[in-house]
């Protein structure tokens, strides 16, 4: 990406502000006696809107294409080996699709917490923030803001900590197409410590009423729609209220181009 496409990116949010202020200006000079009201002020409104829309849906589709494809530094995957010896390069290449599949649920997220459910994609992310500047300026030019690791987590007893796991579930469901109330998969980011044999890991199934009795601790994918342990927002998902395509079915829905907030959940690294 060039160096002007960089800068349009990572001020994309100011446009509204520029626009907000510009009318101010106008309203100022015609009530000051400056110039006159203008003659078609209607379409300046309408104009006004549909470069305020058309820059925000860019940044939006920008963000999240640079978030899928934008390039990681490779020492995280080594760093990740070092810390799970166990892991096969290609193990480490789908632990880097699920620290993507987080931020993308970030992004959708409109600056709501999202909390992180993945002990393993957790470790390459703290690598990530070792790497202080090159992560702060990944950041800015793909989220639009730094997002802060704090402690993974599984369903609690804290609705906070519960609805930002909702919104991680619900985001990488819609990412998969997978109906996140009644699950048939996991998707990726939920399955990868059980895949990989993670120690300590947070081990989902899609469905608990296909676990027997007295099985190993695993947290359940239809939790995530039950009624209990979370505050209420977003019809039962921390992240659905948060874009107006959202449905309780799958399918890749659209979001707020916003970030995590004051933090997006993280664990075993610090």
């Amino acid at each position: 990406m060039n160096r002007g496409l960089r800068y349009a990116l990572r001020h994309a949010g100011w446009v509204k502000w520029l626009v907000a202020a510009a009318w101010a200006v106008l309203l100022f000079g015609v009530w000051a006696g400056k110039w006159p009201f203008p003659r078609n002020p209607v379409f300046l409104a309408v104009l006004s809107l549909v470069v305020v829309v058309a820059v925000a849906l860019w940044a939006r589709w920008k963000r999240e294409r640079l978030i899928r494809e934008a390039p990681l530094p490779q020492f995280l995957k080594r760093k990740l080996r070092d810390t799970y010896p166990h892991l096969s390069q290609k193990d480490a290449d789908l632990v880097e699709r699920g620290l993507r599949q987080f931020f993308l649920a970030c992004n959708h997220a409109g600056g709501k917490f999202v909390a992180m459910p993945s002990r393993v994609v957790d470790a390459m992310w703290h690598e990530f923030i070792l790497h202080t500047q090159g992560y702060r300026n990944w950041c800015l030019l793909v989220l639009g803001r730094f997002l802060h690791h704090t402690p993974s987590e599984a369903l609690g007893s804290q609705a906070t900590h519960n609805d930002g796991l909702r919104r991680a579930w619900y985001w990488c469901c819609r990412d998969e197409a997978i109906n996140p109330r009644l699950p048939t998969r996991l998707p990726l980011l939920f399955a990868l410590d059980g895949k990989l044999a993670i120690e300590n890991g947070f081990n989902y199934v899609p469905d608990c009423r296909a676990v027997a009795a007295g099985n190993a601790i695993v947290h359940c994918g239809t939790d995530f729609g039950s009624e209990g342990g979370f505050s209420g927002d977003g019809d039962g998902f921390g992240g659905e209220a948060s874009s107006s395509s959202s449905s309780d079915g799958g399918g890749d829905g659209g979001g707020d181009g916003g970030g995590c907030g004051g933090g997006c959940g993280g664990g075993g690294g610090d």
